[in-house]
Parts: structure tokens; C-alpha cells; sequence
């Protein structure tokens, strides 16, 4: 299973954006990486570099390769509707992500890891699968064995700060989450300028 695993708060401090989570690093040192420090100072950037942070932005955030995130953008461009807030909403609906949101993993990758390890059942069947596009009315459920539900349980003490978004109805003592609908655009509120995203791939 492809996925980066390179330095985290490098990445956050590279866009200036806590992407994998808050962290007190970023707040101590909020200049770009680098031998020159707080003196180094951001160049003025082109559309075509305010396009590629954006969708890197995006990409990181979700825990997508490039190929991976490209096949998300040419799937909502077929889709109709707007085609960045498609593209957030495909994002949204993966898996993986919907795992992270029930609090059953307590990181989007170790949500990704339940899910790829047979934790994770959807509609009463196993899917291994962290990409795999949920549907409205889906039911999203912790398997049952001990080992399922104490990593879920883990889960849930180390996320109690995190809501529930409201398109998502969760039942905690059952380890089950129902996809009730299709989130809008205000309730993703991105950690990018999806429109810059779709501008970058439409050159």
C-alpha cells in the first residue's frame, strides 16, 4: 500500500499549514524549511506554483500519491456539478477518511491501516480497501474481534475532542457509523483552494 512516509512537520512548515495536525513545532518555527531560517523570506510565486501548493496541499492532507489524486480529479471532472466541490466530496466519502471522521482510527493513516488490515466491514462485508467510494445509506462498522475493538476503542479515548460531521451517524457502543448523506462544501472546509486545484489540472 503506497503512502508517504517521509518527515511530517517539514511538509506543514514547507506550506505553512498544520496538514497532519496541530503541532508545537510549527508554532515555534512558522518559516519555511531550510539553512537560512526566519531570514529567507517567500518569493513571489506564479499562478502555476499557487496551483501545484494547493493541490500538494490536498494531496498530503488525504494521504494520496500523485496517480492516486489525479484519478480523483478526472473522476469529478465526469461527474456532474461543480467539479472542485465533487472532487472534496469524493475525498470525503473514501474509506479511510470516513473511519478517521467516526473516530475509529485516531490519524487518517491509522485509519487507512484498520482498514487495509481487514478491521473495517461495510455493509456486513470485509473491505480492505482504504479507497474504496462509500454511498449514502452505507453502514461502516468495527469487526467484531478483540483486537478490532480495542484498537477502535484506543481510538475513541485519544479522538474524544473530534466531532462527529453531521452527514455521518455514528453509534458508539455498536462500532458503527451510517453515511446519512453527502456532505456540502462548507462542511468539508478545506485545508485548500480546491479552484486553484482545478485550475492547475485544466492547463
Amino acid at each position: 500500500m503506497a503512502r508517504y512516509t517521509g518527515p511530517r512537520v517539514r511538509i506543514s512548515r514547507r506550506f505553512n499549514t498544520p496538514i497532519f495536525g496541530p503541532s508545537k513545532y510549527l508554532e515555534r518555527r512558522s518559516y519555511p524549511p531550510g539553512v537560512h531560517g526566519p531570514k529567507s523570506g517567500r518569493r513571489k510565486v506564479s499562478e502555476y506554483a499557487l496551483g501545484l501548493i494547493e493541490k500538494q496541499k490536498l494531496r498530503y492532507y488525504y494521504g494520496l500519491l500523485e496517480r492516486q489524486f489525479r484519478g480523483v480529479y478526472q473522476r469529478a471532472l465526469r461527474r456532474r456539478g461543480v467539479t472542485g466541490e465533487t472532487m472534496l466530496q469524493i475525498l470525503e466519502t473514501r474509506l479511510d477518511n470516513v473511519v478517521y471522521h467516526l473516530g475509529f482510527g485516531n490519524t487518517r493513516p491509522g485509519a487507512r491501516q484498520m482498514v487495509a488490515h481487514g478491521h473495517i466491514s461495510v455493509n456486513g462485508r470485509k473491505v480492505t480497501i482504504p479507497s474504496y467510494a462509500l454511498k449514502v445509506n452505507d453502514v461502516v462498522e468495527v469487526r467484531d474481534g478483540s483486537v478490532s475493538r480495542q484498537m477502535a476503542n484506543r481510538s475513541f479515548e485519544m479522538s474524544t475532542s473530534r466531532a462527529v460531521p453531521e452527514w455521518l451517524s455514528l453509534n458508539k457502543d455498536a462500532y458503527r457509523g451510517v453515511v446519512m448523506r453527502v456532505p456540502t462544501r462548507d462542511e468539508i472546509q478545506p485545508i485548500a483552494n480546491e479552484q486553484a486545484v482545478v485550475e492547475f489540472y485544466s492547463r
